[in-house]
């Protein structure tokens, strides 16, 4: 049942500017801790693909190695330098990924208010399945984002910048496109990962069932082929599966998270038995 306690509509929006307050105050707190710590989190983690030495390359290296016509992951010269080439660019990335990795650390808590807010006008089986979704979105959000880290970026910065359309042209990478880059790819996998709770909503609308996936599997097969091909130019069949697999599975798990098809009565069965 709802809440008996009737709430006025000026009631609301108090609670909602606190809501509010809250989570810019929550947003400015992680901010300052970020603009602390940023100078480490650059040089360990945001510049990490540059190097020959990050946790990726390691693993692919003992992969790859062994099989002819993968790309070659065990150079340990690979190294690139990130150039800055406008006056103030270090200043503003400064601000902006502070902002950026606040949002990030922020979102289960800015979830939460989000739920706070809304959780009294629901009824507790609304309840149930609205928090539901909300941690499962969460959870497959971070996951996301660790997969674009972890595999999707890493992948794509390496090709690009080791391509050449000729010797001589040499390759800057300047910070701007490196961090642009570096943010699209991370956040594109991360609202990625949200297509099973996708799935789940549009089946709760009754818009979506089960019988759309076997319908459509070999078009959306096609279609994340493409997906994973734009997502990393690489012309090898390695890290074309690296990044599809994940999204097919992704695929494959909304299946799983919507109604089942509604069966169909036999045609006119009990008129012709009567």
């Amino acid at each position: 049942m709802k809440e008996s306690n009737e709430m006025s509509f000026w009631d609301h929006l108090e609670d909602l500017r606190w809501t509010i307050i809250r989570s810019i105050v929550a947003l400015f707190v992680f901010a300052i801790i970020g603009f602390v710590l940023m100078p480490y989190i650059y040089d360990s983690i945001i510049m990490g693909p540059t190097r020959a030495d990050f946790v990726l390359y390691r693993y692919l290296c003992a992969v790859t190695s062994a099989v002819p016509f993968f790309p070659d992951f065990c150079d340990d010269t690979f190294h690139v330098d990130i150039i800055n080439i406008n006056l103030a660019s270090q200043f503003f990335r400064h601000m902006t990924t502070s902002f950026w990795l606040a949002l990030i650390l922020t979102f289960p808590y800015l979830v939460f208010e989000i739920w706070r807010f809304i959780s009294p006008a629901l009824y507790e089986n609304e309840k149930r399945s609205i928090s539901w979704a909300f941690m499962f979105g969460t959870v497959m959000f971070f996951l996301g984002c660790l997969v674009g880290y972890c595999l999707v970026f890493p992948m794509t910065f390496r090709f690009l910048a080791t391509y050449q359309l000729s010797d001589v042209i040499v390759n800057q990478i300047s910070l701007d496109s490196y961090m642009d880059n570096f943010l699209m790819l991370i956040f594109i996998m991360g609202i990625v990962f949200e297509l099973p709770l996708l799935s789940w909503l549009l089946s709760k609308l009754g818009l979506l069932n089960r019988s759309f996936f076997k319908k459509f599997r070999r078009h959306a097969i096609v279609g994340l082929l493409v997906l994973s091909a734009v997502i990393t130019p690489s012309g090898d069949p390695f890290t074309l599966s690296v990044v599809f697999l994940p999204l097919y599975m992704l695929f494959e798990m909304s299946r799983f998270m919507v109604r089942p098809a509604p069966k169909e009565d036999a045609p006119d069965l009990q008129t012709k038995s009567e």
